[in-house]
């Protein structure tokens, strides 16, 4: 009877495998195929177009805000220097208990205002809004409401706020590319379909300079964790989600930043409340409602990058993190499990949210498992030996090719880093990726899945912020060591020298 258990064991770990890997193939072949279409229609002229419209649509940018003192100011003033014809920003202080809303105040010169603030999607109570004295900021709104637990229902209480047909949701730990909003309307205005919801590519700002909230000079990490976590989103975002974009079969548009048509989602009731999924819990939301009411509609994503977020720097928070993260998605299988393998909801329910649940929410679970039995089979002496190591080595290679692949990929089409030195030190990453990151993101998967299931509360917020501050000589103190690249020109040297005249052309992926 073991011995049967172990090769019906053997034939689905084969099968589980050789699925994966051939997913990735697939996606990554889609991914080519949408990177080249997406650069055949992304030209500068349509961009000088769109910026000196009368006729641009208005965008609303959306940032929560949860005790970040430490990074609130310079990152308002990255979302007022945007480069775009008609937009607001909207800061949402979520109950913050330090000093985020008292910088606000003293730092943009702000009071409180009367405000026509309609109730659309359920909130924790708001209290009041706040609009600066000086006419430079008069597109900044600060809404002050009673912490609701949750980004979701902080961005649902911006969402009530805004004015504009189209939102942009972001963090206000983020830095974003001047062009971020130009960019991302583009795959709205060039499309027949009508486009619910618009995606980019988030790196991390670790290392990066900053100077008033503008990226000068992008950098990889210097610290390990937020090193790997720059390989893990350039992976997931260039391969996975440009992959998915070819056949309209998009998981989700991040958090970090994401652009939604208004009216859908309002219409879709907003975001769960609750939800510490609130990217894929909305996405979901929205094409739901479209196929509800049989509405054509396209999720789309872009392969640039638009948005640099501060990355957990240590092993503790980068553990909250994910273990929220885990948390969440078993709630949105929980919440949405209607959808999976329904036939009525065509790529979401076939496609989509079987992906997802089996290779990204089984996965940690079967891994898991294969450990312990693994063990329990040398344990007993039940290994084979002559073919272990070289399974063990397949795997291994195949992981590290792949994002070798996207390492190369990324710095071909786009060179955001200036030196080989760089590019290697990811390289040197993507080699011990699978024996020390890869454990703690299942360990801390695995946390949050048993968090969901105990019902422990996991509020958002927790994330430590070191900020941007300067260091006795000038420097930033989370930028490293300068070295001797510092003179070489980035690829946004050019923000640098005229942020007044500076348009997204200068950014040339």
């Amino acid at each position: 009877m073991f011995d049967i258990f172990v090769k019906v064991y053997e034939y689905f770990i084969f099968f589980y495998a050789t699925a994966l890997i051939l997913s990735y193939m697939v996606l990554a072949v889609f991914s080519f195929i949408s990177i080249n279409r997406y650069k055949s229609y992304n030209t500068d002229i349509d961009d000088e177009e769109l910026l000196n419209s009368e006729l641009a649509p208005g965008i609303s940018v959306i940032a929560p805000a949860y005790n970040e003192e430490k990074t609130i100011i310079i990152n308002v003033k990255s979302l007022l220097t945007l480069n775009y014809p008609l937009f607001e920003v909207i800061i949402v202080n979520d109950g913050s208990k330090d000093d985020t809303l008292d910088l606000l105040i003293k730092e943009f010169d702000l009071v409180e205002a009367p405000f026509a603030y309609v109730e659309k999607i359920k909130s924790k109570p708001y209290k009041r809004t706040f609009k600066s004295q000086n006419p430079k900021y008069d597109i900044l709104t600060v809404i002050d409401k009673e912490n609701g637990g949750t980004k979701a229902d902080a961005f649902n209480a911006g969402l009530n706020a805004s004015v504009f047909p189209y939102y942009l949701n972001t963090d206000v730990d983020c830095i974003l590319a001047r062009n971020t909003l130009s960019k991302m309307i583009k795959p709205v205005l060039n499309s027949k379909t009508r486009v619910i919801a618009v995606g980019a590519t988030l790196r991390m700002s670790n290392n990066c300079d900053i100077e008033e909230g503008v990226i000068t000079r992008v950098r990889p990490p210097k610290a390990l964790i937020p090193r790997f976590q720059e390989l893990e989103y350039i992976r997931s975002y260039l391969l996975g989600k440009m992959g998915w974009e070819l056949i309209n079969a998009v998981p989700n548009v991040s958090g970090g930043l994401g652009m939604f048509d208004k009216e859908i989602a309002i219409k879709a009731g907003g975001y769960g409340a609750d939800s510490h999924a609130e990217d894929m819990d909305m996405m979901t939301r929205m094409a739901v409602h479209m196929m509800n009411n049989k509405i054509p509609y396209k999720i789309g994503y872009i392969p640039l990058s638009c948005c640099w977020t501060e990355g957990p720097p240590n092993i503790q928070i980068l553990g909250r993190q994910r273990t929220r993260w885990a948390s969440g998605l078993f709630q949105m299988f929980s919440d949405h499990r209607k959808i999976l393998f329904n036939p009525k909801y065509k790529n979401l329910g076939l496609i989509t949210f079987p992906y997802v649940f089996i290779f990204e929410f089984l996965a940690p679970i079967i891994e898991a498992f294969g450990i312990l039995f693994t063990i329990f089979l040398i344990f007993f002496g039940q290994v084979n030996w002559t073919f272990a190591p070289l399974i063990l080595f397949y795997s291994y290679a195949f992981a590290v090719m792949i994002s070798s692949i996207v390492i190369i990929w990324d710095q071909m089409t786009f060179k955001y880093y200036n030196t080989t030195r760089e590019v290697l030190k990811l390289f040197v990453i993507a080699l011990i990726e699978p024996f020390l990151y890869h454990p703690m993101i299942m360990f801390f998967s695995l946390k949050g899945y048993f968090s969901f299931i105990t019902s422990r509360e996991l509020a958002w917020g927790t994330m430590t912020r070191q900020g941007f501050e300067k260091d006795k000589d000038g420097n930033d103190k989370n930028s490293g060591d300068k070295g001797n690249d510092e003179t070489k020109p980035g690829i946004f040297s050019k923000l640098k020298k005229n942020k007044e005249s500076d348009t997204f052309e200068e950014i040339k992926p």
